[in-house]
């Protein structure tokens, strides 16, 4: 599999657990929907933080990128007031649909305008591999513990654009 289809598949993984959160109306299973998302999320946008940008970076996307870490920030913002948030809170549900929508929102402009110069722009078999270093990377994430825990401390500016 090669970067691209990994991502949009994450992509799609993501909306439908984010859909799937939003169904749950009771505290405790809202919690746990929000820690797999909040765990797939943090996997995915470290892992294009880390790995996906920098690799693509030289391919006359500078400017898509850094769009993209800012859309990131927005993300772990609110991604982390939401773990802060008791999923028992009037305001729970307005800001993760926010969350949602800002994230599918994400998404599009990526598939849209990303990853067609990313595809032009690499071979086949240095997409396959960089699939294999974002795995790689989402691995040693989930391995270390809960991903989305380290969110709260990286709020206060977007990532750097290695």
């Amino acid at each position: 599999m090669d970067a691209i289809r990994l991502l949009t598949d994450q992509h799609r993984k993501l909306e439908s657990l984010m859909k799937t959160t939003l169904e749950a109306q009771q505290p405790k299973p809202r919690a746990a929907a929000l820690a797999q998302v909040g765990d797939d999320l943090t996997k995915h946008i470290t892992s294009e933080e880390e790995v996906f940008y920098p690799a693509v970076k030289a391919k006359r996307t500078e400017d898509i990128l850094l769009e993209s870490l800012e859309e990131h920030l927005s993300l772990k913002r609110l991604l982390a007031d939401l773990i802060a948030l008791d999923p028992a809170a009037e305001t729970w549900e307005a800001k993760f649909k926010v969350l949602k929508e800002q994230t599918e929102h994400h998404h599009k402009e990526e598939e849209e305008n990303l990853f067609p110069k990313v595809s032009k722009a690499l071979e086949s078999g240095e997409l396959d591999a960089l699939a294999q270093q974002i795995l790689a990377s989402q691995q040693k994430l989930q391995s270390a513990g809960a991903p989305r825990d380290a969110v709260t401390e990286q709020t206060d500016k977007a990532a750097p654009l290695k």
